[in-house]
């Protein structure tokens, strides 16, 4: 049977249920492939928090507990390992173990490079980089003083499906890289029936990005936050539908939290809705449909920006309303993941999605089984990196 090491950060972002599918998805789907999979993450001492966000001891800290309570729900016990800082505590796998392991890989799937331990990361035959966040990930490499590194892998996948392409502006950083969509394993993602009532638009997001604005190719792109501002009427502009967003968002940022809500936009909390994966597959399933905008360096790149979270709506059958990023007209996504670039195309795609779900809902599935699978996505990259 073949080995492969799957490493991200999931202890590193409790309280997120839809962070824990992304690395969860490649390590089920490489299991469902006939793979004996290992999930290994690194954190440090000094980023453990408690429950309420102040510092905590690894061995008590709310991270921990995420990364335990995941591991329990998805029968993982034996096949992980966290380890703090290098490897001085751990829960599940230590140190020895992982490295045994590691000696013994076909293959390292690093997501966003998470792994840095040489000698883990060195270990498989062949590794795999696959990054999540297209033109922030190479504007860092490309920026010597930031000494952020992605070398050392063998191949690099992105989901950002332009990069290295005509019209998108990411630099390739002299790297071939290679597209791919998230994979979702569809037999944890079953298609429910639309629910009734007023059709209720949701997302689950982060006001403020962690990395701050980006400059790339002469120009600073905005974040998230801008492009929901420029967005803020549109509850106002459908009528009968509802719009919600989980949203982290700091008090600092009151006053974009009263300007969303006079809007008519519905906050709500995402650690009462959306902190474990259960949790937020229910959110996503109790939905009609997703409504989000991208980052800007995603959208205004013309990057192919595909998100992981939008993978998860259309395969339990939710149509999503998305920002334009440039995804490839031959990926036929009008129907089931309608995008936008302005207020008045966001209101157009809405209206149709709410005027008649069912269709749509449907397009939203057959995309997934079509595109999405787990099989289907990590099968092409295994291949493309000859490990079919």
């Amino acid at each position: 049977m073949p080995a492969a090491i799957v490493s991200g950060a999931l202890a590193n972002k409790p309280f997120n249920g839809g962070e824990a599918w992304v690395r969860l998805s490649w390590l089920l789907g490489l299991r469902r492939l006939g793979f004996d999979v290992c999930f290994v993450e690194e954190i440090a001492s000094a980023d453990c928090v408690a429950p309420d966000g102040g510092p905590a001891q690894f061995s008590a800290s709310a991270n921990r507990a995420h990364f335990d309570a995941v591991v329990e729900e998805f029968g993982l016990d034996g096949q992980v390992g966290l380890l703090c800082d290098g490897g001085r505590e751990s829960s599940g796998l230590g140190l020895a173990e992982v490295r045994e392991r590691a000696a013994d890989a076909d293959l390292l799937v690093n997501i966003s490079g998470h792994l840095r331990v040489e000698e883990i990361v060195s270990g498989p035959r062949t590794s795999l980089y696959v990054d999540l966040d297209p033109g922030f990930t190479q504007a860092w490499h490309a920026d010597e003083d930031l000494g952020f590194e992605i070398a050392g892998h063998d191949y690099y996948a992105t989901v950002g499906l332009n990069v290295g392409k005509p019209g998108c502006v990411i630099p390739d950083c002299g790297i071939a890289w290679i597209p791919t969509l998230p994979p979702v394993l569809l037999d944890e993602w079953p298609p429910t029936a639309v629910p009734a009532g007023p059709p209720r638009f949701t997302t689950v997001a982060s006001w403020r990005s962690p990395y701050g604005q980006l400059e790339l190719d002469g120009r600073t792109m905005g974040l998230k936050h801008h492009q929901f501002r420029r967005l803020i009427e549109l509850p106002e502009r459908v009528e009968g539908a509802a719009f919600e967003i989980a949203l982290e968002i700091h008090p600092g940022d009151g006053a974009d939290r009263e300007a969303l809500e006079d809007h008519g936009w519905a906050i709500a909390d995402p650690r009462a809705v959306a902190a474990t994966p259960q949790g937020f597959r229910d959110y996503v399933s109790a939905s009609a449909a997703e409504f989000s905008v991208a980052q800007g360096v995603y959208a205004e790149t013309g990057s192919g920006w595909f998100s992981d979270r939008t993978a998860a709506y259309l395969t339990c059958g939710r149509p999503a309303l998305v920002q334009d990023t440039a995804i490839d007209e031959e990926l036929g996504t009008e129907e089931g993941m309608p995008t936008f670039s302005t207020l008045g195309e966001a209101v157009a795609g809405a209206e149709r999605i709410a005027a008649d779900p069912s269709p749509h809902a449907a397009a939203a599935r057959r995309f997934a089984e079509e595109q999405l699978d787990s099989d289907l996505v990590i099968g092409r990259l295994l291949a493309a990196i000859g490990l079919e």
